[in-house]
């Protein structure tokens, strides 16, 4: 029977160097010691993620376990500076932080790790560094490749959100600690600010998989994670490749599940919600309890099979069902090539060539890179639109269903006219009506046809071989749709645009399309989640409604602008009197001829009161270009008291050459 619990609302673990961070806890009653779970970010336990803990942490202390939620140094209420995401100071301090949780008295040593996005990062990597207290992760929307799949990089090319996630944490990292919790809430807000790193900046500096990038990869020594993982993510996702990757590389018991969902634990996605908590209860409790929950039986791969459902930027549901593979990689799943020909898919090598030339504009149904950070008109919609932009590779109408699970690949020959180029992949699930829906996507920087770490630039008119490994996908393509290939020379604002427009001629009876198709005689048990059970929401007083968005497509002196605007409005956590309340807005713009014009914008607003007690924050930040370099540029703002009076305003600025970007 599911007990009672009690809130700490801040408790500080001392570091071994005296540095504090403060911790929020939810603590079973009865008779411990109990194990615990621990949530590790930066996002602030006090406002930040305090609605989102409302709906996890208590429902896990009914059921005995002790939890933890703990900001990271120099972030929330905690002393110190940041200085980077994952950095060796994060991962060390973690395993303080572990280590101080194993050592209370109502503690029975064993710890789990939970998160999603930050948290499901530092908990593989945590796990990684093999902490003895720490004996199991349940890892949501996280990477095992911070090169290859965070909001950085992909494929070797620059996406937008270095930008975009630099400037939320910049704004992030501007907020001051609490001065109910930190006497010195004011000289630490100053001092945050003024040692701030430019982490955009920084980010855009690493441009090839280098140290700074195999730093906290787990791919880079798979048997070093010794804590059993559940790694789960959804299909409106960025991240949907760790799941498999662990499930099919790890050594101890690893299981993945990918469903319809956005970038949000599932109990609360607005994509077909399913029961999150009955997951993590079954993983922990075979880990850390010791009962016979099953986990160990679940099957290696839940997926769940999505299939064409018209597909818009809005959220609505999803069409599919849920399937299981028992092993990772599974016999169940063979290649299948399929040959480009002059606009078709064959069965058979083509010859001749094609040319891929594209505007900078392709790219407006591509929507938000990580859907679920936003309110609405997150989604990628329908492709045709941006399919009529690129060079498209039709199969003839299916006369039998084709199902997809894993990774297709593109294998091209090809030549260029520009010294860097890029070419992006798009499988896209065409109905009779022609509404194209995209399976999956990747790009590459055809300067890294030969890794990511030692990128050459590309000599015109010579001819070269490449492979792009699309991301992972499961889709079911009914009879009578076309399955279609769309390869493009741009793909904005997801991905920053090469520095010149390029032309990239297609060899084409060397170019191919692998796809991984999945043939099951006999479907297995999928043990699909349920529906989400109860859980307790913040009853916060709302001040200000969040839900405030807009997204407008503009043409300015015949560029294409993008206006987006978010309110996340304004609410008092009940539980500290605090009352904290944000809006963003965005500005992505690119010329179509001229790839050098993109440039992208943002401008985050924060407001924090109490009694007395006001501050705000406005944060200004724009990145442009031209063929020679990056021009990076931000600004913050810090208010204190009704009247606004200006406390700090500090600017940076960087220049930082292309390379091969």
């Amino acid at each position: 029977m599911p007990g009672t619990f009690s809130i700490i609302e801040n408790t500080w673990i001392t570091l071994p160097d005296g540095r504090k961070l403060a911790a929020r806890m939810w603590m079973p009653e009865g008779e411990g010691p109990f194990p615990a779970i621990l949530e590790y970010l930066p996002y602030r336990k006090r406002d930040g993620t305090a609605p989102r803990d409302e709906t996890t942490h208590p429902v896990f202390a009914t059921e005995g376990y002790a939890c933890i939620r703990v900001d990271i140094a120099g972030t929330g209420d905690s002393e110190g500076v940041f200085d980077d995401e994952y950095s060796e100071q994060e991962l060390s301090d973690g395993e303080a932080v572990l280590a101080w949780i194993a050592a209370q008295d109502w503690c029975d040593g064993n710890i789990g790790m939970i998160g999603i996005s930050w948290g499901g990062f530092n908990g593989l990597q945590l796990a990684f560094r093999r902490p003895e207290a720490l004996k199991a992760v349940v890892s949501v929307a996280s990477t095992v490749d911070r090169y290859a799949d965070d909001i950085h990089y992909m494929g070797g090319c620059l996406l937008s959100d270095n930008a975009n996630w630099g400037s939320q944490m910049f704004a992030y990292q501007s907020r001051p600690a609490d001065p109910e919790l930190r006497p010195d809430w004011r000289a630490d807000w100053i001092k945050r600010i003024e040692e701030m790193p430019f982490m955009a900046a920084d980010w855009l500096r690493q441009q090839t998989r280098d140290g700074q990038w195999k730093h906290g990869s787990v791919c880079e020594d798979w048997p070093a994670i010794q804590a059993p993982v559940l790694a789960i993510t959804g299909w409106a996702d960025a991240y949907v490749n760790a799941p498999p990757a662990l499930a099919a590389n790890l050594t101890v018991p690893a299981k993945a599940m990918i469903g319809p969902w956005e970038h949000r634990y599932a109990h609360i996605a607005k994509l077909d919600p399913a029961d999150f908590h009955g997951e993590v209860l079954t993983w922990f409790g075979k880990w850390l309890k010791g009962e016979e929950t099953g986990a160990e039986d679940l099957p290696d791969y839940r997926v769940y099979m999505q299939e064409h459902f018209n597909p818009s930027m809005q959220n609505k549901p999803r069409q599919g069902r849920w399937v299981a593979e028992a092993a990772w990689p599974s016999p169940n799943v063979q290649e299948r090539v399929m040959h480009l020909g002059t606009g078709v898919l064959a069965g058979e090598a083509a010859s001749g060539t094609q040319t891929v030339s594209s505007p900078a504009t392709v790219g407006q149904a591509s929507g938000y890179f990580c859907p679920g950070m936003r309110f609405d008109n997150e989604l990628a919609g329908d492709q045709a639109g941006d399919d009529a932009l690129s060079a498209c590779f039709d199969s003839a109408p299916l006369a039998d269903p084709l199902e997809l699970l894993g990774r297709p690949r593109v294998k091209v020959a090809f030549s260029v006219d520009r010294p860097v180029a890029q070419l992006v992949a798009r499988l896209c699930d065409v109905s009779p009506e022609g509404v194209s829906q995209r399976i999956t996507f990747r790009p590459l920087n055809l300067t890294c046809r030969n890794g990511f770490e030692a990128p050459q630039n590309l000599v015109p008119g010579e001819r070269y071989e490449a492979e792009i490994e699309l991301n992972e996908c499961a889709h079911r393509l009914k009879a009578g749709h076309v399955l279609r290939l769309a390869l493009s020379t741009s793909y904005w604002p997801i991905v920053w645009p090469a520095p010149e427009a390029a032309k990239v001629t297609l060899h084409l009876e060397a170019c191919t399309l692998v796809l991984p198709e999945r043939r099951v005689s006999q479907e297995i048990d999928p043990q699909a989640p349920g529906a989400p059970r109860d859980y307790p929401v913040l009853q916060a007083e709302k001040l200000r409604a969040a839900g405030g968005t807009s997204r407008t497509w503009t043409r300015e002196d015949g560029a294409l602008v993008l206006d987006t605007f978010d309110d996340y409005g304004k609410a008092v956590d009940p539980s500290h009197g605090m009352s904290a309340g944000s809006h963003v807005s965005m500005h992505y713009e690119v010329h179509p001829d001229d790839p050098a014009t993109a440039a992208f914008a943002s401008n985050w607003n924060f407001e924090f009161e109490r009694g007395g007690w006001q501050v705000a924050i406005d944060t200004e930040n724009k990145v442009t270009c031209d063929r020679e370099n990056f021009y990076l540029w931000r600004r913050v703002t810090a208010y204190e008291g009704a009247n606004r009076e200006v406390v700090l305003t500090k600017e940076w600025q960087e220049v930082i050459p292309r390379g091969v970007l």
